[in-house]
């Protein structure tokens, strides 16, 4: 009882939301000023676009996606906890909303990691890339065993993106933080993998076979 105590005390799955949600904000900000800065804007096509009037619609854009992260965040939070809390309620795990909140926030840190390996690809190994190679390239991913150029435009492309070690990796994460707050409740916890399972890693198939068919 004194270990698992303990074990909460220290958890960063019970760290201060606003604090943890902040941070995640302001790290994404500053890779995505990154690679814009340094990866996108470097590249000939935006150089090209820069002194005309797409330029102050790509500026615009990109305006916009420092703004929405917040937003992005906290709507991908409420549905992927929601969806969380879902599979808790049905094998009978008392979890709060809250918790299964704090879970999947905890776990898109893991999504931060990609993101700083592209930036290194980008500005140390491939350091002339186009728009395209830069849009389609995800570590670790199965985007990876094809070729991107044949992918482009088609509807195979997110999902060969979407499906990574790193979506393996956030899983882990999302099992750890519900065996986390479980053994506050139940002294086994045996099951978190068949919740996370039945909730998110089924909706999340099911949302990237909803994709392929509805795609034009």
């Amino acid at each position: 009882m004194t270990a698992i105590s303990e074990e909460e005390h220290s958890s960063i799955f019970d760290s201060d939301k606003k604090l943890t949600f902040l941070i995640l904000c302001l790290v994404s900000a500053l890779l995505l000023y990154v690679k814009k800065s340094f990866i996108e804007n470097e590249t000939a096509a935006f150089e090209f676009l820069q002194d005309r009037p797409e330029g102050a619609i790509l500026q615009l854009i990109s305006t916009l996606q420092f703004l929405s992260i917040p937003f992005i965040y906290a709507w991908k939070f409420t549905v992927i906890g929601f969806v969380l809390w879902v599979g808790c309620f049905l094998f009978g795990y008392r979890i709060t909303y809250s918790q299964c909140w704090s879970v999947v926030m905890v776990a898109e840190f893991v999504f931060i990691i990609p993101e700083i390996l592209k930036i290194f690809w980008f500005l140390f190994v491939n350091t002339d890339p186009t728009i395209p190679e830069i849009r389609a390239f995800y570590p670790l991913s199965l985007m990876h065993f094809f070729d991107y150029q044949d992918l482009m435009g088609s509807r195979y492309a997110y999902p060969l993106r979407a499906i990574s070690l790193f979506e393996i990796f956030y899983v882990l994460v999302m099992v750890r933080g519900v065996n986390f707050y479980s053994l506050r409740i139940h002294k086994q916890s045996n099951l978190t993998w068949w919740i996370v399972s039945c909730s998110y890693i089924l909706i999340f198939f099911l949302w990237l076979l909803f994709y392929i068919i509805v795609y034009k």
